[in-house]
């Protein structure tokens, strides 16, 4: 039991010293009006609609897309200096990009940047924010409005082909669910099943 504590508060430790990348949007009137993305240097990723939900869709992103996110923070010096561009743009909502590690903190708050970094970055974390919503969208519908899984299957379908979804593993249990219950109508059942062979044919 003595060594079980001191392996776990040695791996809490460890946890708390890694790398990790955070970003929100705070725009109001957007729906959400709020969202953050935080990744893990192991892959380990979290999204929320709200700074104090406790209950936020985890998922799993790729080694090779975890490091090229993780690349693009080190191109930009894990946000040490400003982003904002030098010009009058509308307001598009408030973004932030957060690096800690241990000690290590640095934090950027920008509403419009030109650099082509900071922008492919902000991109993949909303297409990680992006990723959540389809799944609880259909994970929703699957629950509780079966007339409208084909709907939310349709979308799926088409953010996998404008390669919007990050973590695809996530959809994979509640697809499989949907293709192999009868309770739900052919079309939903072949879509699901379609979607989740594209899906694996993409795993590397």
């Amino acid at each position: 039991m003595k060594w079980s504590l001191i392996l776990l508060f040695a791996s809490t430790v460890f946890a708390a010293d890694a790398p990790r990348l955070f970003y929100s949007r705070a725009f109001k009137g957007s729906s959400p009006e709020y969202l953050e993305v935080a990744l893990e240097k192991n892959g380990d990723a979290a999204y929320r609609e709200a700074v104090d939900d406790e209950l936020p869709v985890r998922f799993h992103v790729s080694e090779a897309d975890t490091r090229t996110v993780y690349d693009l923070a080190d191109q930009l010096d894990h946000f040490k200096h400003p982003l904002e561009a030098p010009v009058k743009v509308a307001f598009m909502g408030t973004k932030t990009f957060r690096y800690e590690n241990g000690s290590e903190k640095n934090e950027v708050k920008f509403n419009y940047s030109e650099d082509p970094t900071a922008r492919a970055l902000q991109d993949w974390f909303e297409r990680m924010a992006e990723s959540a919503q389809y799944r609880t969208n259909l994970e929703r519908a699957a629950k509780y409005d079966r007339l409208g899984v084909v709907q939310a299957l349709n979308l799926l379908g088409s953010a996998l082909d404008r390669k919007r979804l990050v973590g695809l593993e996530q959809f994979l249990p509640t697809l499989d669910r949907i293709a192999n219950n009868e309770n739900y109508m052919h079309t939903a059942r072949a879509q699901a099943a379609a979607i989740a062979e594209a899906i694996r044919k993409n795993q590397p």
